[in-house]
């Protein structure tokens, strides 16, 4: 049996996918993986901020194209890239167990966000970065910075940057746990919902395939993504809209923070929502209609602008 797996060629995707590859080969010895590389529009376009260029899906939608051609199997993606709406006849139907979802520091000469200076430098692509970081530390200077993980690391030691922000789950599966300078602690910084989760992607009529594939799912990340991808869903939010949401579960259930800030981080509507396992996306849900009757919708309005289908109220 031969499995063809689409993924994006940068090397983050790929260490992702050749760890599912890896799986695969070491439970069944008589299945072949192979990684098919997929170049996306986010790959291409690589001198704009992903807030100005727009639409979604930017860095998985080609992948979802060969997946519905049947020019793929399966899809690996960071679920911090997809959509909270699927195209018709695909789902995300497995997790496996998540790395760390946090966001990390990194600088060559501080120690952490605390010890910048006035007036430093920091680089990020993200809205939700740039926003909570001036929240934080409204006197620092956000520097607008694309690429893969290897290229904002280079730039951070030739480019005028006192520090970076990236997301730590991407540095430990690249091997680069020694460049974290700190870890921002998510009551500080909230991470991009579903970061640090892997998901694979599926054609919902090939059951034999999930099947087969379902040694790898780790119900306790899926049920925390749902939640978060609940929220996001319901916020209407994608990579022009500064919110993060974080779920864990604890002894009595699911506990699920989340956020919506201003884009210059003025004012940033915080909360969490807490309830039964198995009613995670319910949580979801209704975290963002408090958050938006909190005053979020009011913010979000001010984001999108003009638009045919307006942020829902529910003040």
């Amino acid at each position: 049996m031969r499995i063809r797996i689409g993924t994006r060629g940068s090397a983050l995707a790929l260490a992702q996918s050749g760890w599912v590859k890896a799986q695969i080969e070491a439970t069944y010895p008589d299945v072949e993986a192979d990684l098919v590389r997929i170049t996306t529009k986010g790959d291409k376009i690589l001198d704009t901020p992903l807030s100005k260029i727009g639409g979604k899906g930017l860095f998985i939608k080609e992948i979802e194209e060969a997946l519905l051609r049947h020019e793929v199997d399966v899809a690996v993606h960071s679920m911090k890239d997809v959509p909270a709406e699927l195209p018709e006849g695909l789902e995300i139907a497995l997790f496996p167990k998540r790395e760390d979802p946090r966001d990390a520091f990194v600088s060559e000469g501080y120690k952490d966000l605390a010890s910048l200076p006035k007036g430093a430098s920091v680089g990020t692509g993200s809205l939700r970065r740039s926003a909570q970081l001036l929240h934080a530390r409204p006197d620092l200077k956000v520097v607008p910075l694309r690429g893969n993980v290897d290229t904002r690391l280079r730039k951070l030691e030739s480019g005028p940057m006192d520090g970076i922000i990236l997301a730590a789950a991407g540095l430990r599966r690249l091997g680069l746990s020694y460049r974290i300078t700190s870890i921002l602690s998510p009551e500080i910084f909230l991470p991009a919902a579903g970061q640090g989760a892997i998901g694979l992607e599926l054609r919902k009529d090939d059951r034999e395939l999930g099947s087969i594939l379902g040694f790898i799912h780790h119900r306790e990340t899926a049920w925390a993504v749902q939640a978060e991808r609940a929220f996001l869903k319901e916020l209407e939010g994608g990579c022009q809209v500064p919110l993060g949401a974080i779920a864990h579960l604890e002894a009595d259930g699911l506990i699920l923070q989340g956020i919506v800030a201003e884009l210059d981080g003025s004012r940033i509507v915080r909360d969490q929502e807490r309830g039964p396992i198995d009613k995670a996306e319910e949580i979801g849900r209704t975290l963002a209609k408090r958050i938006l009757s909190a005053g979020a919708d009011r913010i979000l309005s001010r984001i999108y602008g003009q638009r045919e289908n307006p942020i829902p109220s529910y003040s």
